[in-house]
């Protein structure tokens, strides 16, 4: 009898991981309209895959994480990302990389999402403010100052940041839990969206002075928008 209890327990274990594995892949673009004809088809949820015999060592390779990022921009801070557009062999693989380097005073990377990846960030050098907001209702800003050695954690999708509050260059490691994390900085999605929000809806959703413009905004705060991660 404990033999048949057993023989079932184990059923029932089988069953319920097939469930828990039934689950659709995470999207690796911001959207895929299916198609009804497969020879219609232009993207897939990531890259066409080369035949494995043809694989080499420059597949899975990529060279100047060491070398420092140009500061030298309103911001104070560059991104340099290492994911499957620089390394095809990401491809499937769901992790990616970034180094992220920092000027003196102030360096800062703005608010941003990574609507497809959880973030892991290092301090090797400097001391970083980092933090996120947690989801609506609630909004509670989670923060902490980080020194060299330390490491955070921004889950997935949840606005961050990371600033230098040191007087020397910061640098940081991020890894990513996907092969194409994407990235939508706040402030060049809502102030710099092509065509343009509505200057009524971001007036009444910002409580902002229709005198200030959308430009007046992202200039002001965080732009350029071409070096966020």
């Amino acid at each position: 009898m404990k033999g048949a209890h057993l023989l079932l327990a184990v059923s029932l274990l089988a069953l319920a991981s097939s469930f828990a594995y039934a689950s659709d892949p995470s999207p690796l673009q911001d959207f895929c309209v299916a198609i009804n004809d497969p020879k219609d088809g232009v993207f897939i949820n990531g890259k066409f895959c080369n035949d494995p015999k043809l694989a080499k060592a420059e597949d899975f390779f990529f060279s100047g994480l060491n070398m420092p990022g140009n500061t030298s921009n309103q911001l104070g801070s560059k991104v340099t990302p290492v994911n499957v557009e620089q390394i095809p062999g990401l491809n499937t693989l769901g992790i990616s990389l970034a180094r992220i380097d920092f000027a003196p005073y102030g360096g800062l990377n703005p608010p941003h999402t990574h609507p497809r990846a959880t973030e892991i960030l290092v301090v090797l050098e400097g001391t970083l403010y980092v933090g996120f907001v947690t989801s609506n209702p609630d909004n509670r800003l989670i923060t902490k100052v980080l020194y060299p050695g330390d490491v955070f954690v921004f889950p997935v999708g949840l606005i961050h940041f990371q600033f230098n509050i040191g007087n020397t260059n910061a640098i940081a490691f991020a890894g990513l839990s996907s092969q194409n994390p994407g990235v939508i900085t706040i402030a060049k999605a809502v102030f710099g969206s092509n065509p343009p929000i509505n200057p009524d809806v971001l007036t009444k959703a910002f409580q902002l002075d229709k005198n200030v413009s959308a430009m007046d905004v992202s200039v002001g705060c965080c732009s350029p928008f071409n070096i966020m991660f």
